[in-house]
């Protein structure tokens, strides 16, 4: 009778062993899926494979990549990590505004600088970044995990302009789902058109556009210069793109796996630091290669000055829609001083 029962309770003892084993090894070999709006070769794929390699080789999980048009528009791989249903999203600043309103923030004209030294302090030591939008992101159902530039706004044009009055009524593209870019095309002088990434070719080969603005690592990789006359290097923005997860699977994590997450954000966040930069670069310079007779155009502080007195009511604009944008603008202008103070 006594081995019968030690019999059974080492039978019990074993199958809760394999049942918890079972449980760890599950837990261990997780397939995460995450989505972005851009090409694996381009900046956001940078920084998603970058992340992917950092988990893959310091864990058994995997990620599974769904790059830019794999599950539908921009707004909908939003939704979708929202939902749970995907658990990583990268994304452009400009994108996420119609969600999160306080993210127009990295959209508004002449705030951020074109320095890349104090946008790598910015981005990394930013207190709006690092302690203020992760609360608002939870608000929402997101983990921010990080905020990183991919290259200084260029604009390209069919026809020059050096003034808000020669782009009056010109109809420019903008990102959908970006109240600010909206208000700042029209504080410059045009009419913007919210249009997809999709659509954006066709538009300029119609002319159903007059132009567009993007980095030069994206004007050059998809021939938009071969599709306008000029670029205009304005200095009012730069392209921005975030990463985060949904919050719900965060939370969910074990502590080992919280902290597995984060350092393979850090670890992406310097790569394409590093990165976005060569890319740029590299972009203007193919343009000048191959096509050499593509106008380009820097405009000077003079011509800057009444673009950037417009833009002063765009920054009021979105200061006054809520207390948080205030906040978050304030907070941002402060950080951009100790970002200049430092980058010196």
């Amino acid at each position: 009778m006594k081995k019968m029962m030690r019999l059974k309770m080492v039978k019990s003892l074993l199958t809760a062993v394999l049942i918890i084993t079972a449980t760890s090894i599950g837990l261990q070999a997780a397939e995460w899926k995450y989505a972005m709006g851009e090409g694996e070769s381009d900046p956001q794929g940078i920084y998603a494979m970058a992340f992917k390699s950092y988990i893959e080789e310091n864990s058994r999980h995997t990620i599974k990549i769904y790059p830019v048009g794999s599950l539908g528009e921009e707004t909908d791989m939003l939704e979708q990590t929202r939902a749970g249903i995907l658990q990583f999203l990268g994304q452009s600043t400009g994108y996420m505004g119609g969600t999160i309103p306080e993210m127009d923030l990295f959209t508004l004209p002449y705030v951020m600088p074109t320095d890349t030294k104090q946008l790598d302090y910015f981005f990394k030591n930013s207190k709006v970044i690092n302690e203020m939008l992760p609360e608002i992101f939870r608000e929402h159902g997101l983990e921010l995990l990080s905020i990183f530039p991919e290259g200084e706004m260029a604009v390209t044009t069919l026809v020059p302009f050096h003034s808000p009055e020669d782009l009056k009524g010109k109809k420019m593209r903008v990102m959908p789902g970006s109240p600010i870019l909206v208000e700042t095309y029209e504080a410059f002088g045009a009419s913007p058109v919210p249009m997809s990434w999709g659509d954006l070719i066709g538009a300029l080969k119609t002319k159903m556009v007059d132009g567009q603005e993007n980095p030069t690592v994206w004007i050059q990789a998809y021939d938009l210069d071969n599709l306008t006359n000029v670029l205009t290097y304005t200095g009012h923005g730069h392209f921005n793109a975030s990463a985060s997860a949904n919050k719900k699977f965060f939370d969910g994590l074990s502590n080992r796996d919280k902290k597995l997450v984060r350092a393979a954000a850090e670890h992406a966040h310097q790569t394409i630091l590093e990165e976005a930069q060569k890319l740029d670069a590299y972009g203007l310079g193919r343009i000048v290669r191959t096509n050499p007779s593509y106008k380009i155009v820097t405009l000077t502080e003079e011509e800057r000055a009444p673009f950037k007195k417009a833009a002063e009511a765009v920054q009021a604009s979105f200061a006054s829609k809520s207390a948080s944008n205030k906040k978050v603008l304030d907070q941002m202008m402060k950080d951009l001083k100790e970002a200049e103070a430092n980058a010196k």
